[in-house]
C-alpha cells in the first residue's frame, strides 16, 4: 500500500499582479520554453522597475496533446506589456495547496489529490490552478507547490 506524500492546505490568497509568456506548446518544447519565459518575464520587470514578489510559475491548459500556457513571475506592481510579456493577475480568495516534491513529470499527481481534495471538502473549483517552482531543474528533487482556486459550494 503505498501513502499519499501530499498535504493539502487551505489559503486566503491576495490577487497578485504577474509578469507572463503566453504560449501553445507540445511536451518536448516545455522546457525550452519555461526558460524563455522567465528571462523575458525577469528583464521586463528590471527594466520597469519592477521586482518579483515570489517564485516563478506557470498555468497549464491541455489540450489534446499540446498545451496553452503562461509562464512567468508576480510582480511589485502593474506590467506594462512589452514584446511577449503581458500583465495578468492571479486571483485572490480561497486556494487548495499542495506540495509536490521530484520529478516535474509527475506533478499531475498533486492536481488529482487537490481535485479530490476539493470535492470531498465541499468545495468547487473558482478558476484555474497554476504551479510554482521553488527549485529549478538541476535540483534532484525539486518542489512544486500547485495551488487550485476554489470556493464553498
Amino acid at each position: 500500500m503505498t501513502t499519499n506524500p501530499y498535504h493539502v492546505e487551505l489559503e486566503q490568497l491576495q490577487p497578485q499582479p504577474v509578469a507572463v509568456v503566453r504560449g501553445h506548446i507540445d511536451t518536448d518544447e516545455i522546457a525550452a520554453f519555461l526558460g524563455e519565459a522567465f528571462g523575458e518575464a525577469m528583464r521586463v520587470l528590471a527594466d520597469q522597475h519592477l521586482t518579483p514578489t515570489g517564485p516563478p510559475f506557470a498555468r497549464w491548459r491541455p489540450t489534446g496533446g499540446t498545451f496553452d500556457v503562461e509562464a512567468g513571475f508576480p510582480s511589485s506592481g502593474s506590467v506594462t506589456p512589452e514584446g511577449r510579456v503581458d500583465a495578468d493577475t492571479l486571483p485572490g480568495g480561497p486556494v487548495a495547496t499542495v506540495m509536490h516534491v521530484g520529478d516535474y513529470g509527475a506533478v499531475s499527481a498533486a492536481y488529482d489529490v487537490l481535485a479530490e481534495w476539493i470535492g470531498a471538502n465541499g468545495y468547487v473549483s473558482a478558476g484555474e490552478p497554476w504551479e510554482s517552482y521553488l527549485d529549478g531543474p538541476e535540483v534532484a528533487e525539486p518542489r512544486t507547490v500547485v495551488r487550485f482556486p476554489c470556493h464553498l459550494a
